[in-house]
């Protein structure tokens, strides 16, 4: 069974975006809502800032794979939308991990082991 359900429709987006519950980094802005489910429901979002379609492809990937990686850190019921910013693209794994789990802890989304 897959961890992530994903956003892909522009009203779920824009439902969360409207919620106004947003922290940001360097890297990444986290916008988070409380949803009915009991899954993490995630939307991806990169511009075209970012690079072409190979580099966005990659970002998405990337913070896919954080996620997949420590779900069993993330709280449950809550709808995540993770817009990439354009300095990322210089960046690997082991930062997209550290900024992805540093927005999370300041969603409180983060459990601690």
């Amino acid at each position: 069974m897959k961890f992530v359900v994903s956003l892909k429709k522009t009203n779920e987006f824009k439902k969360v975006y409207n919620h106004h519950h947003s922290k940001a980094n360097r890297l990444f802005i986290m916008y988070s809502m409380k949803n009915d489910c009991e899954d993490i429901r995630l939307g991806i979002s990169v511009s075209k800032k970012v690079g072409n379609s190979v580099v966005r492809h990659r970002m998405t990937r990337l913070v896919r794979e954080v996620l997949r990686l420590n779900q069993q850190n993330v709280v449950k019921g809550y709808d995540i939308i993770i817009v990439v910013r354009p300095s990322a693209k210089e960046f690997g794994y082991k930062e997209f991990e550290s900024g992805i789990i540093h927005l999370l802890k300041l969603h409180k989304l983060w459990l601690e082991n």
